[in-house]
């Protein structure tokens, strides 16, 4: 299985901020996108939409601790994980699991040369292995699982 399938199947809805948003504008478009990161871009005049860095919940949350609520005020750049991680479509989704467990992240930009195609999560990748796995008779759910877990 290859993440273009994972994309192809989720959609390639990308939750994005500019890199001089305020940390708090992050976290209401993370709440709007229901999602723990976003795509952290530069516009700039002649490269177009350049990806930066990323922003996650962790690292709002740790700069909580370092720092205190100032930080909300703070431009995305203040906290923003800068060159990250990314894949390509091509790429399997072992090889993104394994990015994802060296470097202890959850959230892979995928790009497709210099373009941003789309963004994989770890529970994009964990629902893509269960919907793939037999249900051994007995087994299936016999009550609703909540949409956004």
């Amino acid at each position: 299985m290859r993440v273009e399938d994972i994309l192809r199947k989720k959609g390639t809805r990308i939750g994005m901020v500019r890199v001089n948003e305020t940390v708090e504008t992050a976290l209401r478009l993370m709440k709007t996108e229901n999602t723990g990161a976003l795509v952290v871009k530069d516009v700039c005049r002649t490269e177009g939409n350049t990806v930066v860095g990323v922003i996650s919940e962790r690292d709002v949350a740790r700069g909580l601790v370092d720092r205190g609520t100032g930080i909300l005020t703070l431009p995305v750049s203040a906290l923003m994980t800068r060159d990250p991680v990314c894949c390509h479509p091509s790429d399997s989704v072992r090889h993104v699991l394994s990015l994802m467990d060296e470097h202890g992240i959850r959230h892979v930009p995928v790009l497709d040369g210099a373009t941003l195609v789309g963004v994989v999560s770890v529970r994009d990748l964990i629902r893509r292995q269960l919907e793939d796995l037999p249900v051994p008779a007995g087994d299936a759910w016999d009550y609703p699982v909540a949409a956004n877990q």
